[in-house]
This record gives structure tokens, C-alpha cells and sequence, in this order.
């Protein structure tokens, strides 16, 4: 009898799986920080023999080299990838012995990256289970861009023969166990749904349901921004990256922290972004812990900026640190704990701004207030609908576009509120009269504020 565990990464919608029999297990694509992934092997009371990774990734470090290390498991990664580290080159059909009856087969399937190789589990030579990585995702494939531009279109067509290749192989009630598609930008599209089987994809999916040409055209016209930092963790994961240290970052002082934001350094305040608008200190930015954390700090911040954290709790700042780990962020320069009041000398006023809904926008052009718009979307999302005479700025061009948005007020939304709280304090931080619309965008519909015609 087997078992599968999968260990989310919610803050950058991946997933890692354990998987094996009463003895011994393979974990698939583990994160860089493989202390979960080590206690639930505990509690299974097995020996992990493999780490497998189904291609070199782009939007996380692995724990891939660090969780073979601790165990004594054999490294396998497909052979044409180019790393540097030590591991046991994958081809096309290998076997590997994981316990009683169950055995783990390499099938190639280039389409993510060149090299991409999917995982299938066998129990007493049937196949059981799929680790599919960035190939088949749920409703889905992996995005073939994340490479170099001339190999895009050659690896999409890729992605449409290798997951129908890989289906031929199996029946239609195994199931589907990707890596990406959670939330992750390595995803072409997000998720449909939380689980799926190879006969649920022949049936929904495009790489199944539509010819190569039209799955190609189709592939690439939605394929949107990469995260800025993919251009770093690429390289990190091909040089072997080194073990995690998570232990807590020195504590920094009031007069410290004044020190560090005059140098210009990054210092970030985790808290919530009502907590954040209702007082903060000046020229702190606002990234919330319980947002997208990683994915959005290591789009915006520059490679290497010095970064201190500011948080309620030990716990929350913990948390943080792990979360910023596992993109190659890894060490703070500084810490402060407890309330914002804490973080200033004594004497020195919190900065603050509002918070509003869409009513409340419609509410100030009704008064002829003076109010600039700005949407901090991505591309894709304002083409199906947008606010009326409002600028665009997606957030993660926002940093190196402010002297394009107008005088005045300015009014920031997205989708939920999550990024517009970290454009209104990139902003509030320059020195602009600002308020963040904490609001889902279907709000604004209610009300009257969007047009359907893109700008």
C-alpha cells in the first residue's frame, strides 16, 4: 500500500509531494526549506531514498540538494539540465526502486523547460499516481517562456506533444499531482479546481482538446508578466543553492531604523494593510504577511537592497523569513518587533493615509474632488474591464513609473485591495496624498465606476 502527502506552498501556489510505501519514500520538487517535508516523513516513520526534481524552477529554491544531503537520498534530476551540483542524471524511461511493489518512472516531457521530466509511481506495475511538475497542470500547462525568448514557441508546441505523450501511457483515473498552477506565475493559467485525473484533463484541457496550432496561438496569447526575480532564482537552483538560515535577524532600534530609510534601504511592515494606513512609519513600505508575500516583495525590490522587517509578533516575522527564503531573499539586515509607535523616537507622528471602498470613489468624483485613478492590475486583467478615466500602472512597473501619474489624490485599487495597499505605500512614501480602495473590483461595477472597453 502506498501513500502521497503533499505539502502546500501557499505563498507562491506550488506544491511539493512525499510519497512511498511502509519504508521508504521519494519526495518530488521539495522547497527550500525541507523541515516539513522531513516531518512528515517522520511521521510515517519512513526513510526518504530519492529527491526528484522535474526541472530546474524559476519562481522558488529548491530544498532539492539540502533535503538529499540530511537524508542520504539519491538527487535525481534530469539529465540535460545544467547544474552544478551533485545528483543522478534522469533519462527517459529510468526506474527507481521506492519500496515494496512501487517503483518511480522517468518520462521526458520538455514544454515547461527543455529538459522537464514527469514522475510516474507504479504499485506492482500499475500506474498509481502522476508528479507531473510544470507539464499537465490542473485545466492547465506550465508557461513556455521562462527560458530564452527563441525557444517559447518551439517548447509550447513541446508542452501540447509531451502531455498527450505522457497520457497515452496512463489510464484515465490516475491522478494528476503538479507542482505549479496554485497560484504560481509558472503556471500559463490558474488552477481549475484543487485535483484532477488524466481522463478530467483529456476532457478540459486545451492541450487535449484543441489541435497544436490553435493550442499553440492560444498558449501564447495568454501568457502574461514574469516575476522579476525569476531572473535570479533560475541561476540559484543551477549552482546548488545553500542550506537555509532562518534563525531570527538582529533587532533594530528607532534610531536604527531612521538610518536605515535614509540610506535607502527597503524596510517593510508586515502588518495588515488597515493596520498599516492607519499609522505607520513614513516611508516604510507595506507588504502584508498574509498577502502574497514573497511573490510581490521579490518582484519589487532590487536584487540585493538591504531589507528590514517590521512585525507584530516574533511568529509573524518568522513566518516572513521563510517565506522570502524560499526566493533566495535570506537574510534581513534588521528586525523590529511590536507596535508602530515602538518603531519611532519619542516625539516623532506615524504616517497615515486612508482606506475606502469603490462607493467611496464614486462618492468623491460625484463631489468633484480632485482624484486620479490608478489601477494597478496587470495587463490582462484590465482588458476585460476597467474604471472609467483611470491610469494604469501594473504594480510591478509602479516603482520606475510614478512621475507618470497626475496631481492630485490618488485613488489605488486592483482585484482585492492586496496590491493596491503595496502601490499606495510605494506612493505615500514619495510624498503623494494617497487612499487605498480595500475593496473586491466587482464592487466598482455595482456602483457604476467600470467601462468594458479597454484603454
Amino acid at each position: 500500500m502506498f501513500f502521497i502527502d503533499t505539502v502546500d506552498i501557499e505563498g507562491l501556489g506550488n506544491r511539493s509531494y512525499l510519497a512511498g510505501g511502509p519504508h521508504t519514500a521519494v519526495a518530488v520538487d521539495p522547497p527550500r526549506d525541507v523541515d516539513a517535508v522531513i516531518a512528515k516523513a517522520a511521521r510515517r516513520g519512513v526513510r526518504i531514498a530519492y529527491v526528484a526534481e522535474t526541472h530546474v524552477h524559476n519562481d522558488y529554491v529548491t530544498g532539492g540538494p539540502e533535503l538529499a544531503r540530511l537524508t542520504g537520498a539519491s538527487y535525481l534530476v534530469p539529465a540535460e539540465a545544467r547544474v552544478a551540483v551533485a545528483r543522478t542524471p534522469v533519462a527517459d524511461g529510468d526506474t527507481y526502486p521506492v519500496d515494496d511493489d512501487l517503483v518511480l518512472r522517468a518520462v521526458a516531457t520538455p514544454g515547461h523547460t527543455p529538459h522537464h521530466t514527469a514522475y510516474v509511481l507504479e504499485e506492482a506495475g500499475r500506474a498509481a499516481a502522476v508528479f507531473t511538475g510544470g507539464s499537465l497542470l490542473i485545466g492547465a500547462v506550465g508557461r513556455p517562456d521562462l527560458v530564452e525568448p527563441w525557444l517559447t514557441e518551439p517548447l509550447a508546441r513541446a508542452q501540447h506533444s509531451s502531455v498527450r505523450h505522457l497520457a497515452d501511457q496512463l489510464g484515465d483515473e490516475v491522478p494528476v499531482l503538479p507542482t505549479h498552477g496554485f497560484g504560481s506565475f509558472c503556471s500559463s493559467t490558474q488552477a481549475r479546481g484543487d485535483a484532477t485525473t488524466i481522463g478530467r484533463e483529456r476532457d478540459v484541457n486545451d492541450a487535449f482538446t484543441l489541435d497544436v496550432e490553435p493550442f499553440v496561438a492560444r498558449l501564447l496569447a495568454g501568457l502574461d508578466d514574469v516575476p522579476a526575480y525569476y531572473t535570479h532564482v533560475g541561476p540559484i537552483n543551477a549552482a546548488g543553492p545553500p542550506p537555509v538560515d532562518l534563525t531570527p535577524p538582529r533587532l533594530a532600534d528607532p534610531r536604527q531604523l531612521a538610518a536605515r530609510l535614509a540610506a535607502g534601504e527597503w524596510v517593510v511592515d508586515l502588518r495588515s494593510r488597515v493596520a498599516f494606513a492607519e499609522g505607520h512609519v513614513a516611508g516604510t513600505l507595506n507588504f502584508a504577511s498574509d498577502g502574497k508575500l514573497a511573490t510581490y516583495l521579490a518582484w519589487l525590490i532590487p536584487w540585493g537592497k538591504p531589507l528590514t522587517l517590521l512585525a507584530e509578533t516574533p511568529g509573524q516575522l518568522a513566518g516572513a523569513q521563510r517565506e522570502l527564503a524560499r526566493v533566495g531573499i535570506d537574510r534581513p539586515a534588521a528586525a523590529a518587533l511590536g507596535a508602530p509607535r515602538n518603531w519611532v523616537a519619542d516625539g516623532d507622528r506615524l504616517a497615515s493615509f486612508p482606506c475606502a471602498d469603490f462607493a467611496a470613489l464614486a462618492a468623491a468624483r460625484r463631489r468633484g474632488d480632485r482624484v486620479v485613478v490608478l489601477d494597478v492590475r496587470r495587463d490582462s486583467e484590465r482588458a476585460h474591464r476597467r474604471v472609467g478615466e483611470s491610469v494604469h500602472i501594473p504594480l510591478h512597473q509602479l516603482r520606475g513609473r510614478l512621475g507618470e501619474i497626475p496631481e492630485g489624490t490618488v485613488w489605488a485599487h486592483c482585484a482585492t485591495g492586496m496590491r493596491a495597499a503595496i502601490a499606495a505605500s510605494l506612493l505615500d512614501a514619495a510624498g503623494r496624498d494617497v487612499v487605498t480602495v480595500d475593496d473586491d473590483f466587482d464592487a466598482a461595477d455595482r456602483v457604476g465606476l467600470t467601462v468594458t472597453d479597454s484603454a
